[in-house]
């Protein structure tokens, strides 16, 4: 993984780790994290350090502390407090600052929201249509 993250700009995280694969030693500066998959509280995909060294953002503060291990995990081991989650995906939309600094490193920590899997159905669905892919079939 230390390999796959040199010199990257975003890492991409979707596993069903129970152990960190994610080392704060391996961040750097202006690195944008996405940990999608380990979504249990005893699961998680970034280590203590990468949670603390990160501004954080979430689809929901209220699935965040109830299932990401990812945060629970680190506040646990005393690294985070549970106020550590800057914004949710939606108020960053609405305009909540996202990176304030080039240098910062930001995490996203996704549990997942139907509105997220309507959006990206619909997108996919327009760019078909635009390329005239796809079959349409009458129910």
């Amino acid at each position: 993984m230390r390999e796959a993250m040199r010199g990257a700009d975003v890492v991409v995280a979707v596993t069903a780790a129970r152990e960190p694969i994610v080392e704060a030693a391996w961040l750097e500066a202006g690195m944008h994290l996405c940990a999608v998959g380990s979504s249990a509280r005893d699961m998680r995909e970034l280590d203590a350090e990468s949670v603390a060294r990160s501004r954080v953002f979430v689809d929901s503060r209220a699935a965040a502390l109830l299932e990401a291990g990812d945060l629970l995990l680190a506040q646990a081991e005393g690294r985070i407090g549970s106020d550590h989650v800057v914004a949710e995906l939606g108020e960053v939309a609405g305009g909540a600052p996202g990176r304030r600094a080039a240098g910062e490193i930001t995490l996203f920590k996704s549990l997942g929201l139907a509105v997220e899997d309507v959006v990206s159905a619909r997108l996919a669905f327009e760019r078909a249509r635009e390329l005239g892919l796809g079959t349409s079939v009458r129910l």
